[in-house]
């Protein structure tokens, strides 16, 4: 394992930080919020603080850091992210060092502290980058089964290109929100059952679809290629991703060219990115692709997935939330690296700030699954929830809460939540 200094265990910050939080010294993610009416500050996370990392440099912490200081006066991390891993690692060490607990710089200089320092209650937490392009993929091989076993034969669940390549579809960025905002009940055409002509209204299957994401750098030029092995070194970082669906849209419109307005009315991302050096002491063995080996330029040695536990809750309004979900993103059939190469590999440029989803993440058990698709399975088992009401698929007004942690050895390295309300359809105008 590469020695990162920001990673050490021992460490200890001079800021509160409770035995409990995602955000240890150890975590350091990168994000962007505004205070009050302000304007938008690059920062990072420590505890329940946010740390402005352009007042940081204002004061001088990073002078001696051979990087473009201007871009930590943008308003999104995408010129930061290009500055390239080198940087990132070096900037994410010295926060490490700013608040560790014996570093009296900033700990003993209160008029700097007031500059650099908020409660995060008191601030804004923004969308953290300009997502240019957004890949979304299908990489759970218990969710694709999942979905074969409900919509064609069981027998043949997987169709036959799933285990030669990571499957994926080119999404929507436009319509990709913050935790935090809400997301309307789309409008589209579906088929109801027994009939041949389809009808127009709000969908009556929207659900949520567990991911995480990971946010790439300036990976290559168009016409090259990312080499699987070269791939995780242009990953910045990862947030956990939301991607509603509609299903009966979905069913619809789906064949023969895939997802279109079933995918694209929202999906939800956490703000604070988690880089990969942060993630390091989480990686674990991905599973087995013996049978079939993936073709060369696939094929990987060493532990490449990373076991990142992961939640999902559902809240009615004014409600008592359940627990629908709990997996884990190492169940994950095709590794990000894998993703990442294939996506290249036909010579298709990848910029930084781009979003490449994990696709639904389910596990082997029925607790395990990563949509009410298939916690319900299609509808046909109920979800009882605590006010005494059921759930087949997310109601109006529900909020749909997902979190993720790593935790390994007393260490815990999480993402927050990624939060969002479905609202009703926005009736149609004639």
């Amino acid at each position: 394992m590469m020695n990162i200094p920001a990673n050490n265990p021992a460490l200890k910050s001079w800021l509160d930080v409770a035995v409990t939080s995602d955000f240890p010294i150890q975590n350091i993610p990168f994000g962007v919020f505004s205070v009050e009416e302000d304007d938008l500050v690059i920062g990072t996370r420590i505890g329940d603080y946010a740390i402005s990392l352009t007042a940081l440099n204002d004061l001088g912490f990073f002078k001696d850091i051979d990087f473009d200081d201007n871009v930590l006066y943008d308003e999104t991390l995408n010129a930061f992210i290009s500055e390239g891993r080198e940087v990132w690692r070096a900037i994410r060490n010295r926060i490490s060092e700013i608040f560790e607990a014996n570093n009296p710089k900033l700990r003993d200089d209160a008029k700097a502290r007031e500059l650099v320092i908020f409660n995060i209650n008191e601030v804004t937490i923004e969308l953290p980058v300009f997502i240019g392009d957004y890949t979304d993929f299908y990489s759970s091989r218990e969710h694709a089964t999942n979905v074969g076993m409900m919509f064609r034969d069981p027998a043949n669940a997987l169709l036959p290109n799933w285990l030669h390549l990571p499957v994926g579809y080119h999404g929507r960025s436009s319509t990709i929100v913050p935790s935090g905002v809400p997301v309307n009940r789309p409008m589209g055409q579906t088929l109801p059952k027994g009939e041949t002509q389809p009808v127009f209204g709000p969908s009556k299957r929207v659900d949520f679809e567990l991911e995480t994401a990971f946010i790439t750098a300036d990976a290559n030029i168009m016409g090259e290629r990312v080499s699987v092995n070269d791939a995780e070194n242009h990953m910045f970082g990862m947030v956990l991703l939301n991607d509603w669906s509609a299903r009966d849209l979905q069913t619809w419109e789906y064949v023969p060219l895939g997802p279109f307005l079933a995918k694209n009315f929202g999906s939800s991302i956490s703000c604070w990115v988690v880089t990969m050096d942060a993630l390091e002491p989480f990686r674990c063995a991905s599973p087995s692709q013996e049978d079939p080996k993936p073709l060369p330029y696939l094929q990987q040695t060493g532990n490449h997935a990373f076991d990142i536990n992961l939640e999902v809750i559902i809240q009615p309004e004014n409600g008592e939330g359940k627990t629908v979900s709990k997996s884990n993103l190492k169940y994950m059939y095709w590794t990000m690296a894998q993703q990442l190469a294939h996506h290249t590999v036909n010579g298709c440029m990848v910029s930084s700030g781009d979003l490449m989803g994990s696709g639904t993440i389910s596990g082997p058990t029925k607790d395990s699954f990563g949509s009410m698709l298939e916690l319900t399975w299609a509808g046909q088992n109920p979800i009882d929830m605590p006010n005494g009401s059921t759930r087949t698929f997310i109601e109006d007004y529900d909020t749909v809460i997902m979190k993720g942690y790593c935790e390994k050895d007393g260490l815990r390295i999480g993402f927050g939540e990624v939060s969002s309300q479905l609202l009703p359809a926005v009736p149609l105008e004639n």
